[in-house]
C-alpha cells in the first residue's frame, strides 16, 4: 500500500507575495499541480495535501483533482510537525508513505517509481532522494557510515563550517515505512536554530536509512524565490522548444517565446518572436504565428496566419488570416478561408467560410454565413443594458463602412447595407438598405 503526502502549508516568505508559494505558476501550471502530475502513475491508496497558510486558496485551486484529502497544519511548526498531523488520517494504514514538497515541481514520475522500487527491495525504514551538488548551499547535508547507511541529516543552519563542505545533500523527498515512522514521530524535538520539528531528525532514529541519488540534480530543485522560479521556467521552456524544433517546428527567436506543455504542433509551423501559447493549444500544419501573438486554449487548423493578435478559447479554420492587432475572444469559431483584419474584435461568434472582416470592426454574439464582406467600422450593438442579443447575417451580404446593427436582428442573404447606416429591423434577402438622417447644411454668418 502507498500513501502520498505533499507538504504545502508554508507561506513562502521569500516570494514576497500574497499568493501561497505553491500556487505560483510555472509554464502555465501551479507548482503544486506539477507535483501532483508526477504522482499520477503511482496509484496511491491515499493522497494527502498538508495545508496551512491560506489553506482555502490552495484547496480551491485543486478542486478539479479527485480523491485529495486535505490536512490542516496549524501552526506551521516544521516538516516533522506536518507529518505528525497525518496520524488520524492514516490510522490503521500499513505501507509506505511518500513525502513530497509542493515547491519541488520538476520531479519525474520515473524517479519516484525508482525510489519506491529501491526502498522496497532494500527493506529500508526510510529512503530519500539525494544529490551531489557543486554548490550545496541551502540544503541539509547527508552523512553516511562506511557501509552506506545514512546516520543523520544536518540542516545547513545547524552545520559546522566543516560539515558544510559535504556536497551530498538531502532533496527532501522521502519514502518511509509508515509503521516504523510512527514509532519515532513522538520523539522529535524542536531544539534547533529554527525552533521547528524537523522531519530529517527521524533519520538518526530509524533502524535502516538509505539515500537514492538522482541522475539529474536539477530535477530536485526547490523554489524559494522568484529567481529560482525563473530558472525553472527557463529550464522547462528550453526543453519544450527543443523537443518541438526536432519535430519540425521553427522558433525564429526561441528565448522570446513561451509555450505550455499542453500545446501541440503539426509540421512546418513557424513561430515568430514574442509569441506565447498558453493552456491547451493545438496548432496545425503550416501555421505562421506572430510576431507578437498570444494564443490561449485554442485550436488553429492548417495554414493559419496570426500576426500581433490575441486568440483566446477559439477555433480557427484552414487558410485563415488573423490580424494584425485582432482579438478573437472565447466561444468564437472562424471558418476556413476567412480573414479577420487589423483592429477587429470577435466575441462569441460564428464566422462562415470565406467571410472577410478586414478592419476596425466589432462582432459580438453573431452568426455570419459564408462569403460575407464586413465594411470598416461595422459594429453589432449586442447589449441593451441588461441582456446580450444575437445578430445573424446570411450568405453573400455586405455592410458598408461605419454600419451599426442593433441586435436582435437578422440580415438576409445577398443584402447590401449602405455606409453609415444604423439598422434596427430585420432585412429580407436580396435587399439594399440605407438608413441615415438627412444632412443639414447651414452657411456660416460672420
Amino acid at each position: 500500500m502507498l500513501a502520498i503526502a505533499i507538504l504545502a502549508a508554508g507561506k513562502g516568505t521569500r516570494m514576497k507575495s500574497n499568493l501561497p508559494k505553491v500556487l505560483h505558476p510555472l509554464a502555465g501550471k501551479s507548482l503544486i499541480d506539477r507535483v501532483l502530475s508526477c504522482t499520477q502513475g503511482l496509484k496511491p491508496n491515499h493522497k494527502l495535501i498538508v495545508v496551512g497558510h491560506q489553506a482555502n486558496l490552495v484547496e480551491n485551486s485543486l478542486k478539479n483533482h479527485k480523491e485529495l484529502d486535505f490536512v490542516l497544519q496549524q501552526p506551521q511548526n516544521g516538516t516533522g510537525h506536518a507529518i505528525q498531523q497525518l496520524r488520524p488520517r492514516l490510522e490503521g494504514f500499513n505501507g509506505e508513505l511518500l513525502v513530497l514538497n509542493g515547491d519541488v515541481p520538476l520531479l519525474k514520475e520515473k524517479t519516484l517509481s525508482s525510489l519506491l522500487k529501491f526502498h522496497r527491495e532494500s527493506n529500508a525504514s526510510v529512503t530519500f532522494l539525494s544529490a551531489n551538488l557543486d554548490s550545496p548551499r541551502g540544503y541539509g547535508r547527508v552523512f553516511t557510515d562506511e557501509s552506506g547507511l545514512v546516520k543523520r541529516i544536518i540542516e545547513e543552519r545547524d552545520c559546522t563550517n566543516e560539515q558544510r563542505k559535504n556536497k551530498l545533500i538531502n532533496a527532501g523527498i522521502y519514502c518511509f515505512n509508515w509503521r516504523e515512522l510512527l514509532d519515532v514521530l513522538n520523539l522529535l524535538s524542536s531544539k534547533n536554530s529554527q525552533n521547528e520539528i524537523y522531519l530529517t531528525d527521524t533519520i538518526s532514529l530509524l533502524k535502516k536509512a538509505l539515500h537514492f541519488e538522482v541522475d539529474n540534480p536539477f530535477e530536485i530543485k526547490g523554489i524559494n524565490d522568484r529567481i529560482q522560479l525563473s530558472e525553472c521556467e527557463h529550464f522547462i521552456q528550453k526543453k519544450l522548444k527543443s523537443s518541438w524544433m526536432r519535430k519540425g517546428v521553427t522558433f525564429v527567436d526561441p528565448i522570446s517565446c513561451s509555450l505550455s506543455e499542453d500545446t501541440t504542433f503539426g509540421t512546418d509551423v513557424i513561430i515568430e518572436p514574442q509569441t506565447h501559447l498558453r493552456g491547451k493549444c493545438n496548432i496545425g500544419n503550416g501555421c505562421h504565428l506572430g510576431p507578437g501573438s498570444v494564443i490561449t486554449n485554442s485550436t488553429l487548423a492548417e495554414n493559419v496566419l496570426a500576426i500581433h493578435s490575441f486568440i483566446n478559447e477559439a477555433k480557427i479554420g484552414n487558410n485563415t488570416s488573423i490580424g494584425p492587432f485582432a482579438h478573437i475572444r472565447p466561444e468564437s469559431k472562424i471558418s476556413d478561408n476567412s480573414k479577420i483584419g487589423n483592429f477587429v474584435e470577435i466575441k462569441k461568434s460564428f464566422i462562415g467560410e470565406g467571410t472577410k472582416i478586414n478592419h476596425l470592426s466589432y462582432l459580438g454574439d453573431s452568426t455570419l454565413g459564408k462569403n460575407i464582406n464586413i465594411g470598416a467600422g461595422t459594429i453589432t450593438a449586442n447589449f441593451d443594458g441588461k441582456n446580450k442579443h444575437k445578430t445573424i447575417i446570411d450568405d453573400y451580404s455586405k455592410t458598408g463602412a461605419n454600419s451599426v446593427l442593433v441586435a436582435p436582428i437578422k440580415i438576409g442573404s445577398h443584402v447590401t447595407i449602405g455606409a453609415g447606416s444604423t439598422i434596427s429591423k430585420d432585412v429580407p434577402d436580396k435587399s439594399l438598405v440605407v438608413e441615415r438622417s438627412k444632412a443639414i447644411i447651414r452657411t456660416k454668418i460672420n
